[in-house]
């Protein structure tokens, strides 16, 4: 396992579990005060390695380096997957807890299982080995928090009826829930893409339809699974958790929706149980490959419910974080990955992720220019070079800096309206665009921006790449000069075509929101307005925003 040392590996008996001698158990300070067991006295030598390789298994395992503030919820969801969770003990003030499952078998499927896949809470990797305690007892009185998330659980688990007069915590379960789950995506950095949510949540059971869309400025996603009880367990393991590192963090609720009708199988919806769907107006069709393999159910050689590691070396762990073991994809790399999904089903299976030229069609060619399609797509990356096609003007390809913003570009803009038309962004099999031969006369469809200054990401560790969010009709202005007034900017923007709704300056005044009626009047205003010259050698900077005013 990348990262441990081999005396500190998952599933071996090592002598911190002897935390429950009597000067810890009589502490003041110690969570171990709600424990009723007792030490067998054993020292906290460390033991050699082919001793704890020896450890007897039992069904209590104990779990130590935990981050900070851990939650009852995110302990449990760690042993979730492998059956019933009988009881847990948090020792928070030394980053350990107990946990108990209902069977020896199952403590041993999670120890083997963890022993592959190093276990991650909230990104941070934590060990997990069995403990010398065959059962643990807890005064409920003195751990009154974890027991009512675990009668929770156990409610949910058992089908049984509502818990009453139990404070369950805000992130437990509750049973008899709808098996429509709400996602909603915060702090988006990089794009999550239907696939990618359908891979996360299938760990839990089998994800049968899936719709996306953006409301209030934020991606989110109706999510149907066939039982109920398997929206619940998945709910309690991934809300709040970050699907790439420190951003794209899920916010899940249960739906009042029991039942998803789906219409169309693309890249914005999907029905796994209906194939035969058609892919829609303006929608890429779904490739049959993806069709087929997406009602899987769970993996084989996986404990029940879990999704089998990638072919990357890595899997899913509870902090959802990409290639755990054959060391991580950069969060960047995971993205493009992700987002590559989309552009596989655009293209009938055929993915070229290498590339970073993009191929768009259904163009409004009376409109378009190469200069509007290298402000818009400059959103998402840096645009090298723009060819409007001469012989099928509502297509064009885009060169951008690299692949990874290829990806990012398409995720986002594929689907999007420009110019009144629903534009379709995929991967293109050039790897570059040609510019026309010296003296050709194209029309002037070809333009090269290699070394245009509007470039968002040419400085590394640049703010934009921090600020990338999908199409809104909510629009973030920079590098506003103290002579501009609201209604200044309010009658500019009115007059790209579209109605300013809402209008909100920052503190500074240098910086401004506003809202326009509709996405493609924002991104209209943002093709017509991005670099516009205010005086003063201000030019104006335009760009989507995640927040509403």
């Amino acid at each position: 396992m990348d990262g441990i040392v081999t005396d500190v590996a998952v599933g071996v008996k090592r002598g911190s579990d002897e935390l429950l001698s009597s000067s810890l158990y009589n502490s003041p300070n110690s969570s171990m005060s709600g424990m009723v067991v007792t030490a067998n006295g054993n020292d906290n030598k460390k033991l050699r390695v082919e001793d704890r390789m020896d450890c007897a298994p039992s069904r209590v395992l104990h779990i130590r380096k935990m981050p900070n503030e851990v939650s009852e919820t995110e302990v449990i969801a760690l042993g979730l997957p492998f059956g019933k969770v009988t009881n847990i003990l948090m020792l928070k003030g030394k980053n350990q807890a107990f946990l108990e499952l209902g069977s020896e078998e199952a403590a041993i499927t999670m120890v083997n299982y963890y022993t592959a896949v190093t276990p991650h809470v909230r990104n941070v990797p934590v060990f997990i080995q069995y403990s010398n305690h065959k059962e643990l007892k807890t005064d409920s009185a003195l751990n009154q928090r974890a027991q009512a998330v675990l009668q929770a659980v156990t409610a949910v688990q058992s089908a049984s009826t509502p818990i009453s007069g139990t404070a369950v915590s805000e992130c437990a379960l509750t049973p008899a829930q709808s098996p429509v789950l709400r996602i909603i995506i915060d702090n988006m950095f990089y794009p999550v893409t239907l696939d990618v949510l359908q891979q996360i949540f299938s760990k839990f059971g089998t994800v049968m339809k899936i719709i996306t869309f953006t409301k209030n400025n934020q991606f989110q996603a109706l999510l149907q699974f066939s039982d109920p009880v398997n929206a619940q367990q998945a709910k309690l393991a991934l809300d709040g958790q970050n699907i790439y590192n420190a951003c794209c963090t899920l916010r899940i609720d249960f739906s009042k929706l029991v039942n998803l009708n789906v219409k169309y199988n693309n890249d914005k919806s999907r029905d796994y149980t209906r194939p035969e769907l058609p892919a829609g107006d303006g929608q890429p069709a779904m490739d049959p490959s993806v069709k087929d393999s997406s009602l899987l159910g769970k993996n084989q050689g996986t404990p029940s419910g879990m999704v089998s590691p990638y072919s990357s070396g890595g899997a899913f762990s509870s902090s959802l974080g990409f290639g755990q073991t054959g060391g991580a994809l950069s969060p960047l790399s995971a993205a493009a990955a992700a987002a590559a999904a989309a552009g596989r089903v655009a293209l009938s299976g055929v993915s070229h992720s290498n590339s970073g030229v993009l191929l768009v069609s259904n163009l409004n060619e009376e409109m378009v220019t190469p200069q509007s399609l290298f402000t818009l797509f400059g959103v998402y990356g840096d645009a090298q070079r723009v060819k409007i096609l001469y012989n099928k003007k509502d297509s064009a390809l885009i060169q951008m800096a690299d692949g990874n913003q290829a990806q990012l570009a398409m995720s986002h803009l594929n689907g999007q309206k420009m110019y009144g038309k629903i534009i379709r962004v995929t991967l293109s099999k050039h790897q570059t665009v040609q510019l026309p031969r010296e003296g050709l006369d194209d029309q002037g469809l070809t333009k090269d921006f290699t070394n245009s200054p509007l470039h968002r990401f040419k400085k590394p560790g640049s703010k934009n790449f921090q600020n990338i969010f999908p199409p809104s009709a909510t629009l973030h202005l920079s590098n506003i000069p103290q002579t501009i007034t609201e209604e200044d900017l309010r009658t500019l923007f009115e007059n790209s075509g579209g109605t300013v709704k809402a209008f909100k300056f920052f503190q500074d005044h240098k910086m401004a929101l506003l809202q326009m009626s509709t996405v493609e009047e924002a991104i209209q205003a943002l093709i017509d307005l991005h670099n516009y010259n205010l005086g003063d050698n201000h030019h104006l900077r335009v760009s989507f925003s995640k927040s509403t005013i």
